[in-house]
């Protein structure tokens, strides 16, 4: 089975266009392509409680990216895919 195709990569900058985020621009970090579903940075914000640890030993509440469906996004600057030598 052939991956499917999509109009974002990874470090484009893209606007939503639907959602609680509407009209906010952001770079592409992650993009799943099998679930068409892409982690901006800055977009789709949840809050998850988090234990206490060695790394955080407070805990509390976090905020974290969550994805977002690729439909609802637009290509505003593509990533320079080349290198410079």
């Amino acid at each position: 089975m052939t991956q499917p195709k999509c109009h974002i990569h990874t470090g484009d900058k893209v606007l939503v266009l639907a959602g609680k985020d509407r009209g906010k621009e952001g770079k592409v970090l992650q993009l799943n392509l099998k679930q068409q579903r892409a982690l901006v940075e800055g977009i789709n914000l949840i809050k998850k409680a988090v234990r206490p640890s060695e790394e955080n030993p407070e805990g509390g509440v976090t905020e974290l990216e969550s994805s977002i469906h690729v439909s609802n996004l637009k290509v505003v600057e593509a990533a320079n895919k080349k290198e410079a030598k």
